[in-house]
């Protein structure tokens, strides 16, 4: 009897509303449309077919060419690789020219342009690996017309004109003539509009604009070839690099935005907790983000540490370049 008054009182204690919840039908799931209504990304862990020599480390530099070929630029040997759509190793050219890699770019004849960080310097390249043109001198770091500090990356107008990120050492956009003679350049260090902290890539549109990756600042900043600041795009990621395709979207690679770290060995986006590919349009609008995640000690296929490079193929595939991870990898875009 006393068990039975007991049990009485706890059920009169349970709330109403928990009872009805237990006693209640349950509700048939919905018959979702389980549409993809964005793009998404699946890794080609076949891609690339690395020749045996080459030893794998930190991939720095990657770009498109018009066959859809795939340039590598690597802390590795040969330090430029080029790779067809299918992963298939093509030939590679460099060893013994470059000092350390970082950015490269293609410029609209097809020739091949290496940001090298190590000897200071920018060099234009045939397809070949033949040397065409030396921006700065090697060896030697400054801040003047001649001279180069740790250069990140390079891009050239279609009416050959070279703009130069001048990006560890100096915090300047240099501005060349398509002969390589020295015209402007602009930018400071500081965290002003217009001002630089590491611009470490930089591309253009087919409008001329040029497009900077602040990465200390955590911004995008959008200037005319004079050197007139036209747009900032703040907090929306730390941006490691740059690629523009022929209709205009802006795709960027890096992290979310963070704090510098208490740590004065790392630098601001050195120990991301996420790696982000996002494109936008040339106002800034983000279209489409894709979030890969983030390697660890050993870095899968599908994973991205420190991602430092990408660029856009013609049928929208994305390849990656990173540090850490120590690999080039193709995302293939899925519905």
């Amino acid at each position: 009897m006393r068990i039975a008054f007991l049990t009485l009182l706890l059920i009169c204690q349970i709330p109403s509303a928990v009872l009805a919840q237990a006693t209640s039908p349950v509700p048939p799931v919905p018959n979702y449309p389980r549409v993809n209504r964005t793009p998404w990304y699946a890794v080609d862990e076949s891609w690339p077919q690395t020749p045996a020599e080459s030893e794998r480390t930190a991939v720095s530099g990657i770009a498109v060419d018009a066959k859809n070929q795939v340039y590598v630029f690597t802390r590795s040997n040969p330090p430029v690789q080029i790779y067809a759509q299918d992963g298939k190793y093509i030939r590679g050219w460099g060893q013994g020219v470059v000092e350390q890699s970082h950015h490269m770019k293609l410029d609209p004849k097809g020739n091949v342009w290496l940001a090298d960080i190590g000897n200071h310097t920018i060099r234009q390249f045939t397809p070949e690996g033949n040397l065409l043109l030396t921006l700065g001198i090697p060896g030697e770091f400054g801040e003047d017309e001649r001279r180069l500090s740790q250069p990140t990356d390079v891009v050239v107008s279609p009416q050959g004109d070279i703009f130069v990120s001048d990006g560890y050492g100096n915090n300047r956009i240099v501005h060349f003539d398509a002969k390589g003679k020295f015209v402007k350049q602009w930018g400071q260090m500081g965290t002003e509009p217009g001002d630089f902290c590491n611009p470490h890539a930089i591309s253009i549109d087919s409008q001329g604009r040029l497009y900077v990756a602040d990465r200390y600042n955590g911004r995008i900043q959008v200037f005319s070839q004079a050197g007139e600041l036209l747009d900032v795009w703040d907090d929306v990621v730390i941006p490691w690099g740059l690629w523009i395709t022929p209709d205009d979207h802006v795709w960027v690679c890096g992290s979310s935005p963070d704090a510098w770290p208490a740590d004065p060995m790392v630098s601001r986006g050195g120990k991301p907790r996420d790696q982000l590919l996002m494109k936008f349009n040339t106002s800034g609008k983000l279209l489409q983000l894709w979030n890969v995640p983030l390697g660890g000690a050993e870095t899968l296929p599908g994973q991205l540490n420190l991602v430092h490079c990408l660029a856009v193929d013609h049928d929208g595939n994305i390849y990656c370049g990173d540090i850490l991870g120590k690999r080039a990898q193709k995302f293939v875009p899925r519905k």
